[in-house]
């Protein structure tokens, strides 16, 4: 199977991106073997599954600033199969330190080249700033999780210009895999308002499978789990188990 890189950007926060690409790359880890990386300085990727900033010594910014080679900094979670590139708070230098670099957007895809996953998802920050190129650089394809919100196709067009900026320069083969909707309340109208502008605007690129509010979802990374460990049975984890089915059929 060649190599399949996953970048979840949402430039807007709080839309559950860090949620997806956990949750996301737990379930593909069931039967393949997968990196999550945290390319968010706010490190909720590395936090949610359980790993503090004391056990994350090497992280994302030693990969892409310092020449540390992937290996050095990888660590295993307490899910078989899943592993994680961590990442601190020390990632926000990043930005300012790979302006002076050269080939700059291209930093995450080198560091990625000694990989040997099957799959890697890359949680990206909410800006598109230097960090989220680099995950667009190095990407095969881009899920956007967007919530059923009344501003949720706001800052989508500036999405997905960059996405065709990316396209026109450091990475044609870039695809889009597709939209997610997420924290859907089917109680109220205009979550489905929001899916049915979705689905005018995007067509068959919108998932079918919809992530629905859920409190589970929500309490899930305070513990440092997936939601498939905190509570396995719940709509979150349900929905996830659908998606992460869904995204293995498009990437095929």
């Amino acid at each position: 199977m060649k190599q399949k890189i996953v970048a979840v950007v949402n430039q807007k926060g709080g839309v559950g991106k860090t949620t997806t690409a956990i949750n996301v790359a737990a379930q593909l880890a069931d039967n393949a073997k997968v990196l999550l990386v945290d390319l968010d300085p706010q490190g909720n990727a590395t936090s949610g599954l359980g790993i503090t900033k004391a056990q994350a010594k090497i992280t994302t910014y030693d990969v892409m600033c310092r020449g540390v080679s992937l290996a050095d900094a990888v660590q295993s979670t307490h899910v078989a199969q899943l592993f994680i590139l961590p990442a601190t708070n020390d990632l926000a230098g990043a930005e300012v330190e790979l302006v002076g670099m050269l080939q700059r957007e291209f930093a995450l895809k080198k560091a990625l080249e000694s990989a040997s996953h099957d799959y890697i998802v890359v949680d990206c920050p909410p800006s598109l700033g230097l960090l989220t190129i680099n995950a667009l650089t190095s990407a095969t394809s881009v899920l956007i999780p967007v919530q059923a919100e009344y501003y949720a196709l706001e800052g989508l067009s500036q999405l997905l210009n960059t996405i065709q900026a990316v396209r026109g320069s450091t990475n044609p083969s870039l695809d889009l895999l597709g939209i997610v909707l997420t924290m859907f309340d089917k109680r109220n109208s205009l979550s489905e308002q929001v899916e049915t502008e979705v689905k005018n605007y995007f067509g068959d690129k919108l998932f079918n499978t919809i992530i629905p509010r859920n409190v589970r979802l929500a309490e899930a990374p305070s513990y440092g789990r997936t939601i498939y460990e905190h509570d396995r049975w719940s709509k979150g984890a349900r929905a996830y188990k659908t998606l992460a089915k869904e995204i293995r059929d498009r990437l095929k």
